[in-house]
């Protein structure tokens, strides 16, 4: 596995190398924003760790413009010393696929590292081109999301999200569940992500229509139910 370390503190650097290559892992370091995007986005690799902090280009506007203008597709981890609910939230929306807090496990990283490029490498010949609830229709292809008609605009995060949910409709799915297979991360459950992406996503496929979808099963959960 090919891995792009993008982290200005060289000592730091050097320690994830050192341990990475320890694990069989190929490793490419880049030591600001500007550098770790133009390698980013003009070479080939598995996977992308980003520091946050950074002078210059932060790990965030490098995120945006990897994910946005480049259009790649390598999953993306953010390092970061910053841990709270809205630095992870922000980390994420950018279009980071997974977020590990400074200081970290090393094998808590060789586990999220796997976890991501064996995910990225899923086949989905078999999946369905759309999913939907009564009116809400989503189109996995055009990523296009509607109700009644009417399109609703979602960011990537919340797109996932109700995939998700549409995906094990009238089913129950635990908070551990929606981190593990929306966002692939295991931050601290006292967090309030989750929380806060389900009102995102309830203001916006919800709000104006009678019938609400997504239900609170308190202590245990959420579901998105066909019919009360």
């Amino acid at each position: 596995m090919h891995v792009l370390v993008i982290e200005d503190e060289e000592r730091v650097s050097s320690f994830i190398k050192k341990g990475l290559e320890e694990q069989n892992f190929q490793v490419t370091q880049a030591f600001d924003g500007n550098q770790g995007l133009r390698l980013g986005a003009t070479e080939k690799f598995d996977i992308i760790m980003l520091d946050v902090v950074m002078p210059g280009m932060n790990g965030i506007e490098v995120c945006k413009e990897l994910k946005n203008n480049f259009k790649i597709n390598t999953p993306i981890l953010m390092l970061t010393a910053l841990g709270t609910t809205d630095d992870i939230i922000t980390g994420l929306e950018t279009g980071a696929d997974d977020y590990l807090s400074k200081p970290f496990k090393f094998k808590e990283l060789i586990a999220r590292l796997k976890a991501l490029h064996r995910r990225a490498n899923v086949k989905t010949e078999n999946e369905r081109d759309a999913l939907e609830i009564q009116d809400l229709k989503m189109n996995l292809i055009s990523k296009e999301v509607t109700r009644a008609g009417k399109k609703i605009e979602l960011t990537a995060r919340e797109f996932k999200l109700l995939e998700y949910l549409l995906k094990n409709k009238n089913k129950l799915v635990t908070r551990i569940d929606i981190l593990e297979n929306v966002w692939e991360v295991n931050f601290d459950l006292s967090t309030n992500v989750i929380d806060v992406y389900i009102n995102y996503l309830r203001k916006k496929v919800e709000h104006g229509f009678d019938t609400k979808f997504i239900k609170t099963v308190i202590g245990m959960g959420y579901i998105i139910k066909d019919e009360d």
